[in-house]
C-alpha cells in the first residue's frame, strides 16, 4: 500500500504542476512569492495637485503618463529614480480633468482621455494625440460619453465613440475610427471612419472600449449562433431612425402614447406593424408604462433591423490579424452591467473606404453582438492579461434575485468588489472571483477603478485606501498597498512586474519595487570613491 504524496525538498528540481510558469520547485515558488512582489514603496511622486485617476506605462517601459482632476497629462521618465519629463495642461481645450491616456504600439504617440466642458456647461469627452517626439498635440477627437475613454486599434488609428438620443431611454452609439493625424493629412484622405452602430436599450450605453489582439494567442473558439445570441442576452442592441452623422442625430423624441393592452408574441416583421397599427387606431387601455412601451416598441424594431454577424469568419491559425473590440454595455439599465465583444476584421482596420463604413442593406440599420457576458452586477474596471488570452473584470454584484422594473433605478451595490476572471479563447470565466478590495459609493455614483495584470501578478486599487496585489496562479492576495485616500489605478512595468505604480485621490503616485528588485539596485548604484583623501595621504607622505 503506498504512502501520502510528500512534497517537494527545497532543492527538488522537478517541475511541479502548481507552480507558476517556469518555476521548477516549491523552493523556487516560495522565493517568487516572497521576494519578487513589488510591495517596498520606493518613491512617491507629489507634482499633481489635485486627485491621480489613470496611470499606463509605455510598451518599452521607459515612459509612463498620468491623468488627473488638476487637468494634466504628465509624461514621467522612469529611470533609477523616476522624474518628470513634460506636462501638458488641457485647460485651455475647455477641459475640466484628464482621465485615461494609452500610448500607441511604437510609443510614438500617446492617446488622452478627458471630459470636455461644451455649451450651458454639458459635460461630454474628447481625445487628444500627443506626439511623443515633442509633445506636440496632433489633434483632438470627439468622444461621447466621456467615459467610452477610447483606445488604439493600431499605430495611427484611434477608437472613439459618439451617442445619438432617440427616446427616454434609448439610443444609440457608434463607434469611429479615427486617424491620428486629422489635423496635417491631405484633404483627399479620410481621417474618421464609422465602424459599428449598435442600439442601446433602458438608458444603457457603450463605455469603456478596448481592443484585444487575437494573434497573442491560440485561434479563439468563438462559436456564435446569431438567432440564439438574441435570445440570451435580452434585446440590448436597439434602433435610431437619424442619420449617420458623426453630429448628434435626431433630438430625443418623446416615445409614442401607449394605446394597447398586450402586445402578443409574433415574428418582429409582423409584431412591429401590429403594434403601431394598434397604437395608432387607438385601440384598448394602455397596459404598459411609457417606458416600458418604449422598450418594446425598440425590441422589435432591433429584431429586424441588425446586420447579422458574417459566417465562418473566426480566425484559422495563430498568425490571423483578427482583433477583438470590448467594452461594457447593458441590457436592463443604465449601470454597465454586459461585457460586449465584437470582431473586427483586417479590412474595418482603416480609414480607407466609404467614410462611414461598409454599404448595407436599408433595412441593416445596426450591427450585432458577437458575444455578450453578463456579470450580474455594476462593473467598475476591465484589464487584460499581457497575452491577451484573459479579460479581468471589477465589478460590484447586485442582490442574487433582484428584479429591475424602473432602468433608472438600478439596484443596490455590493461594498465587496469582486475581480472575475474570463478565457477570450473559450468566452467563459475560469477560477473563483478574487475578493480583498471594497468600494463604498452607491451605484448612481460609482465610479472606475482602473485594474493591471502582468505575468504572475493581477492588482487592483479600492476605495479602502489601499492597491491589492493577488497572485494569478494560485488566486492568493499578497500584498495591500496603503495611501491615504481613494486609489483609482495601477499599473504594472510591462518589462519588468517587480515595478508597481498606483495612483490616489490623494493627489500622489507611489513607486512600488519587490525586495529583489531593491537589492539589485542598491548594488548597482556607485558607491562614492574617497579620492580626496586617498590624495590627502599621498600629499603628506
Amino acid at each position: 500500500m503506498s504512502g501520502p504524496a510528500l512534497l517537494p525538498s527545497p532543492h527538488t528540481h522537478a517541475p511541479c504542476p502548481c507552480c507558476a510558469a517556469g518555476a521548477v520547485s516549491w523552493y523556487e515558488e516560495f522565493q517568487r512569492l516572497y521576494d519578487t512582489i513589488p510591495c517596498v514603496e520606493v518613491q512617491a511622486l507629489k507634482e499633481h495637485n489635485d486627485q491621480v485617476l489613470h496611470l499606463s506605462f509605455s510598451h518599452s517601459g521607459c515612459l509612463f503618463a498620468s491623468c488627473s482632476k488638476d487637468c494634466t497629462v504628465k509624461i514621467w521618465s522612469n529611470d533609477l529614480d523616476i522624474s518628470l519629463q513634460h506636462s501638458s495642461n488641457m485647460r485651455p481645450y475647455n477641459w475640466s480633468y484628464t482621465q485615461f491616456s494609452q500610448f500607441n504600439s511604437d510609443d510614438s504617440l500617446l492617446l488622452v482621455s478627458g471630459v470636455f466642458v461644451g455649451p450651458h456647461n454639458s459635460s461630454s469627452g474628447e481625445i487628444a494625440v500627443i506626439s511623443m517626439e515633442n509633445f506636440t498635440l496632433l489633434s483632438r477627437v470627439r468622444n461621447k460619453p466621456y467615459d467610452v475613454f477610447g483606445c488604439w486599434l493600431n499605430e495611427t488609428n484611434l477608437i472613439s465613440g459618439n451617442l445619438h438620443r432617440i427616446g427616454r431611454i434609448t439610443s444609440c452609439s457608434v463607434l469611429w475610427l479615427n486617424n491620428a493625424f486629422q489635423g496635417i493629412e491631405s484633404e483627399n484622405v479620410n481621417v474618421v471612419k464609422r465602424l459599428f452602430k449598435i442600439q442601446n436599450l433602458n438608458a444603457s450605453t457603450i463605455r469603456t472600449v478596448m481592443v484585444a489582439d487575437c494573434s497573442r494567442y491560440d485561434s479563439p473558439d468563438l462559436l456564435l449562433d446569431y438567432e440564439e445570441q438574441l435570445a440570451a442576452s435580452s434585446p440590448c442592441p436597439g434602433f435610431d431612425l437619424g442619420s449617420d452623422s458623426e453630429e448628434e442625430g435626431a433630438k430625443p423624441r418623446p416615445p409614442p402614447e401607449p394605446a394597447v393592452q398586450e402586445l402578443p408574441d409574433v415574428p418582429a416583421e409582423h409584431g412591429l406593424q401590429q403594434l403601431f397599427d394598434g397604437i395608432m387606431e387607438g385601440h384598448g387601455r394602455p397596459a404598459m408604462t411609457d417606458t416600458e412601451l418604449e422598450t418594446k416598441v425598440a425590441e422589435l424594431f432591433v429584431r429586424n433591423r441588425t446586420k447579422p454577424p458574417e459566417p465562418n469568419l473566426l480566425p484559422t491559425d495563430s498568425n490571423s490579424k483578427t482583433k477583438y473590440l470590448i467594452f461594457t454595455t447593458g441590457c436592463l439599465t443604465y449601470s454597465p452591467h454586459q461585457i460586449g465583444i465584437k470582431r473586427i476584421l483586417p479590412h474595418q482596420m482603416t480609414t480607407a473606404g466609404p467614410v462611414l463604413g461598409e454599404e448595407r442593406r436599408s433595412d441593416e440599420f445596426f450591427d450585432s453582438l458577437d458575444h455578450v457576458i453578463d456579470i450580474h452586477g455594476h462593473i467598475i474596471g476591465m484589464g487584460l492579461s499581457p497575452d491577451h488570452r484573459y479579460l479581468y473584470v471589477n465589478s460590484r454584484a447586485w442582490p442574487r434575485d433582484c428584479v429591475i422594473s424602473d432602468p433608472m433605478q438600478p439596484p443596490p451595490i455590493a461594498e465587496e468588489i469582486d475581480l472575475h476572471v474570463f478565457d477570450l479563447k473559450t468566452m467563459k470565466e475560469v477560477k473563483r472571483a478574487l475578493r480583498a478590495h471594497r468600494a463604498y459609493t452607491p451605484n448612481e455614483e460609482c465610479f472606475f477603478i482602473f485594474l493591471d495584470v502582468s505575468r504572475d501578478f493581477v492588482a487592483s486599487g479600492a476605495e479602502d485606501r489601499h492597491g491589492y496585489i493577488w497572485d494569478r496562479h494560485y488566486n492568493i492576495c499578497l500584498a495591500k498597498l496603503q495611501h491615504d485616500n481613494v486609489v483609482n489605478s495601477v499599473a504594472f512595468s510591462p518589462v519588468e512586474q517587480e515595478l508597481l505604480l498606483t495612483a490616489s485621490d490623494d493627489t500622489t503616485i507611489k513607486v512600488w519595487r519587490s525586495p529583489r528588485a531593491m537589492r539589485i539596485r542598491q548594488a548597482r548604484r556607485p558607491r562614492p570613491r574617497k579620492l580626496l583623501f586617498s590624495w590627502l595621504l599621498n600629499q603628506k607622505s
